[in-house]
């Protein structure tokens, strides 16, 4: 009854189980979910909650998997527990996922797990002895601290009553009790890293330290403990510093915590994070630049903030030759020319204007004129100026990253004679003797 105890005690220290609520328990059939299900079936009478099961059939192992359903069928209603019964594909879809057959039924028992327990809670059988697996694989793997904190008790709504005890205690409680439970025969085999780490590191572990699982229970909540704290400075940081599609502010905080908001931010465009990135993402935030995250998505900071922006490269775009009327580089945008008197000038010129409108001077322009995007190297001398500027520093002085690539440029047979957003060259500029002038507008953001 001492596992009873604790498993009660654990329940109550996470506000686990509570009357009036659904618990659904992921049942396969072996030793931990058995135990789950039978210790969660004596506390719904006495709580008042109720108790129903899932089981999910990955059909890897052919007829013993068939078997393992049925015996949880069985055993189901010998209970008096209604049990969904979920058949996948897991081979099917790590092929088609690229994937490991133990992620692929990882990611496909959740699934299902999620959508059986909507409204409800879903009790995994996780314990001890899996806790410490999971930290020696992130260990393995690399990590931080939530990885060496190991499997969190509560996870939105998913409860893990079983994680303050181990197998062992497990497998005597079902015995005392004369309970049975099938054995996963991949579980004996050391095709899967779980059970590398299980069946080899583990017992050289508990040769150094024979209370190895004891000491881990105290250390992985000990780390829990920190780890909890440093969420909740999180979730104060990412609620002051969140904006629609970044952050400003966010090195007032703890570079423990920048960390954390990055990968949540990642997290919610479904962009690929490790420690290094994350690193490179805070060097950016502090020194006002930007990072290609992943394919056309950047990471791009100015000052105190940071924003996900996506730039899709358009540098392969053909120049097209302007014409009177209106003109399409990009689809977004629209670039109208027209020719207008020197009265039209003046009343345009000095005005407020709804959309971006410049002058040239029509007579000036040497040829054709064709219309293109940025290029390397681009130069001009601008109207009213007695030098020449450098386009990519003009741009990275004044315009947002994700509209760089969707600039104006006009180029006569001369060179460059308008750059849009800064004006049009000094050897183009209307003067007191321009007759006729050349008026674009640029319609669109």
């Amino acid at each position: 009854m001492i596992m009873l105890e604790k498993i009660i005690n654990f329940t109550k220290k996470f506000n686990m189980l509570l009357p009036d609520i659904t618990v659904v328990v992921g049942l396969s059939g072996g030793a931990d979910s058995i135990c789950l299900t039978t210790v969660l079936n004596e506390l719904s009478h006495n709580i008042g909650f109720k108790l129903e099961a899932v089981h999910v059939n990955h059909n890897l192992r052919n007829a013993e998997s068939d078997n393992d359903q049925l015996f949880c069928e069985q055993f189901c209603r010998n209970l008096g527990i209604p049990l969904k019964v979920v058949s996948c594909n897991v081979s099917e879809y790590a092929q088609k996922n690229k994937l490991s057959i133990e992620e692929a039924a990882r990611i496909m028992r959740y699934k299902v797990f999620a959508d059986c327990s909507v409204g409800k809670f879903i009790a995994t059988a996780h314990n001890a002895d899996d806790n410490l697996e999971t930290v020696i694989h992130n260990l393995i793997r690399g990590t931080a601290v939530k990885g060496l904190a190991g499997i969190p008790p509560v996870r939105d709504n998913i409860i893990r009553p079983l994680l303050n005890v181990t197998r062992a205690e497990i497998e005597q409680y079902l015995s005392e009790n004369n309970i049975d439970f099938v054995v996963d025969s991949s579980n004996l085999s050391d095709d899967y890293t779980r059970n590398k780490i299980r069946h080899n590191l583990i017992p050289v572990m508990s040769d150094i330290n024979s209370s190895l699982l004891k000491t881990s229970v105290s250390t992985i909540n000990a780390v829990n403990l920190e780890n909890s704290f440093i969420e909740e400075q999180t979730d104060i940081a990412y609620s002051k510093c969140r904006t629609e599609n970044g952050f400003t502010g966010l090195l007032d905080f703890h570079k423990a915590i920048r960390h954390r908001c990055y990968a949540r931010l990642l997290t919610e465009y479904k962009l690929p994070y490790n420690s290094l990135r994350l690193e490179q993402i805070d060097s950016a935030l502090l020194e006002s630049r930007k990072i290609n995250i992943s394919k056309d998505f950047y990471i791009v900071c100015t000052k105190s903030s940071l924003s996900v922006v996506l730039i899709k490269k358009t540098y392969s775009v053909s120049p097209i030759k302007l014409q009177l009327g209106e003109n399409h580089l990009f689809s977004d945008k629209t670039l109208c020319a027209d020719i207008v008197s020197h009265q039209k000038y003046l009343q345009q010129k000095n005005i407020n204007k709804k959309f971006a409108i410049y002058f040239m001077d029509y007579d000036k322009i040497k040829g054709d004129l064709f219309i293109r995007n940025r290029k390397f190297g681009d130069k001009i001398q601008l109207a009213g100026r007695n030098f020449t500027s450098s386009v990519k520093k003009l741009i990275n002085e004044k315009i947002p990253t994700q509209e760089r690539p969707f600039l104006h440029f006009i180029d006569d047979e001369m060179g460059t004679v308008f750059a849009e957003k800064f004006g049009v060259a000094q050897r183009v500029a209307p003067d007191e003797l321009t007759t006729e002038f050349l008026r674009i507008t640029i319609i669109g953001d």
